[in-house]
């Protein structure tokens, strides 16, 4: 583990825990909560997902299938906690969770970019 891999680490670690207290209060019935459904999927099973993805990406660490899963684990965080919170009519009451859920997938695809600084600049880099 390198300091530089430290900032996503602690995203991943945020994310787990946003998400495992979602989780708790969608079972346990505290307000507010997720709903348990959406059109797609049931958040349950969809958070279960994103928080297996989370914990395998920081057992990985800085390995491709690592950047693979924390790139997973943003993505999927992105949706209990994405922009379109914003419009929710629970935002009032869930604005701490969507802004760290922001701020944490933020930093860890900053970190995956940050990866690959040259593809960034337009030169693909083999090596």
């Amino acid at each position: 583990m390198t300091p530089s891999d430290r900032p996503s680490q602690a995203a991943l670690a945020c994310l787990i825990l946003l998400q495992t207290v979602m989780l708790a209060s969608l079972y346990a019935g505290f307000a507010p909560h997720p709903p348990a459904a959406t059109p797609l999927f049931g958040i349950g099973p969809f958070l279960g997902a994103a928080l297996s993805a989370a914990v395998a990406a920081l057992i990985l660490g800085a390995t491709p299938a690592g950047r693979v899963l924390a790139g997973l684990a943003a993505g999927a965080a992105l949706v209990s906690f994405g922009p379109q919170k914003y419009f929710d009519p629970q935002f009032p009451l869930i604005w701490p969770a969507v802004l760290s859920g922001q701020v944490a997938a933020g930093v860890i695809l900053l970190g995956l970019l940050s990866r690959f600084p040259t593809f960034a600049k337009g030169k693909a880099h083999v090596g």
